[in-house]
């Protein structure tokens, strides 16, 4: 009545050893999920497909952020997300800079002041534009928000993030 079955033995040293392997699996998984890039390039889309100046901003989870005129990346906890952009060009915005500096009027546009108040001409805008998107495009950290601004300064039209 008391014996042991040796089958019965082997079916526990299996499970014991399944339990471990699941707990250990279940270990490894990320506490959360990546970042939503594809929602961050869809916002950028919408904004940068549109006829007439706009202004978006999307919320951000991640560590850091790399954006690119053709694609943005985000990393977090969860890992890390990169999608391609469908629209032609953006213009990524670094923060900062000095005030003589582009970055800084670009800055400013971004934040909300008319281009013609931050730049001489649409030329200045449009040279400006061009020099930061081939600029060296770094992992930076992520802010809380990203802002997508579309603005028209006579025939030039420049989509800002940043």
């Amino acid at each position: 009545m008391f014996e042991t079955h040796l089958d019965a033995t082997y079916a526990w040293l299996g499970l014991a050893v399944v339990s471990v392997a699941t707990a250990g699996v279940a270990a490894t998984l990320p506490a959360s999920p990546p970042p939503d890039a594809t929602g961050v390039a869809h916002t950028i889309e919408t904004v940068a497909d549109g006829e007439y100046p706009a202004t978006a901003e999307h919320g951000l989870a991640a560590d850091r952020i790399r954006l690119t005129p053709r694609s943005v990346s985000l990393e977090g906890d969860g890992g890390s997300a990169r999608t391609p952009l469908r629209v032609r060009r953006i213009t990524p915005v670094p923060p900062g800079g000095g005030a003589e500096s582009d970055d800084y009027s670009l800055r400013r546009v971004l934040d909300g002041v008319p281009p013609d108040a931050a730049f001489d001409d649409p030329e200045a805008l449009a040279t400006a534009a061009r020099r930061a998107r081939t600029a060296d495009h770094e992992w930076r950290s992520a802010p809380e928000r990203l802002t997508v601004r579309r603005v028209h300064y006579g025939e030039v039209h420049v989509t800002l993030v940043g």
